[in-house]
């Protein structure tokens, strides 16, 4: 030991030589940069990470294979019409359904209304995230409203987006006076509520326009209603919330049981129910060829 001792004490490069070719450092089998069995950047280590797998995101988009017996129905072209969905109150649950009813490009608009930041304070420091809010609409009588919470903006806009028209509602349309022409506004008085905001839409006579802030507009322009009053309280400098309660006044218009719906109506039956014997066939499985 004396020795050992020694001779670092002369030659610095004599003490790493005494630890043989197996130390922690840059030896022949060492952890470090080792050339035979290392676990770093030797030869027959465990190498780069990634290997054969592909890059993220830049994939061919997969063909859609539907998980729900209404996917399955709208992919087959059972199902003509959104109509037919709402009609019989049945859950969307895959955003591609809307995606089949519309396939023109620009028929459904999209659109983000707001990106706000927010914090969560861990033990680490501060954890950012991002919250982003998308509205989509087809001006026809159909509006959405999604929103997506994410650590990235662009994961957020997307998942806002898919939100949206999973949340893709049918809006009731009329008149204020005569029946003249197509309908124009709000069928009655509606409200909704969110937070302490408070939003009611009032109908307005033909050419007085959307009477609101510029959200409120946006929202009517993607619903398809070219006239209304608005009257609103609370705080409304909150988009979030102003547009989630102008959101739930819109889905109202289909709750009141008007006049004109009194007559009695028949009924189809239920989708899953007309076209069960096609449900019940197992669908073919794709072989796969495998990848030699």
């Amino acid at each position: 030991d004396m020795g050992a001792q020694g001779a670092s004490s002369v030659c610095p490069g004599a003490a790493f030589s005494a630890m043989g070719d197996g130390g922690k450092g840059k030896g022949d089998g060492g952890k470090g940069k080792g050339k035979d069995g290392g676990k770093g950047k030797g030869f027959g280590g465990k190498g780069k990470k990634g290997g054969k797998k592909g890059k993220k995101g830049k994939g061919e988009d997969k063909e859609w294979v539907p998980v729900t017996k209404l996917g399955r129905l709208v992919q087959e072209g059972k199902l003509l019409s959104l109509e037919e969905v709402y009609l019989h109150s049945l859950p969307i649950k895959e955003y591609q359904i809307i995606d089949q009813f519309y396939p023109e490009a620009g028929k459904l608009r999209d659109e983000v209304m707001k990106i706000h930041p927010v914090q969560k304070m861990t033990s680490a420091g501060q954890r950012n995230r991002f919250v982003c809010y998308v509205l989509v609409g087809d001006s026809d009588g159909h509006i959405g409203l999604g929103a997506k919470c994410a650590k990235e903006v662009a994961t957020a806009i997307r998942g806002g987006i898919i939100s949206a028209k999973l949340n893709l509602i049918p809006v009731r349309r009329g008149y204020w006076g005569n029946r003249i022409g197509l309908p124009h506004t709000v069928p009655m008085k509606v409200h909704g509520k969110c937070g302490s905001v408070r939003v009611r839409l009032i109908p307005a006579p033909k050419g007085s326009g959307v009477v609101g802030s510029p959200t409120l507009k946006k929202m009517m322009s993607f619903a398809g209603i070219h006239d209304c009053f608005s009257c609103s309280c609370g705080h409304t400098k909150t988009k979030g919330n102003f547009m989630k309660a102008a959101f739930l006044a819109l889905r109202c218009s289909y709750s009141y049981l008007t006049p004109d719906l009194w007559k009695d109506t028949t009924v189809n039956k239920n989708p899953y129910q007309e076209f069960s014997d096609y449900l019940a066939q197992a669908r073919p499985k794709k072989v796969e060829a495998e990848v030699v």
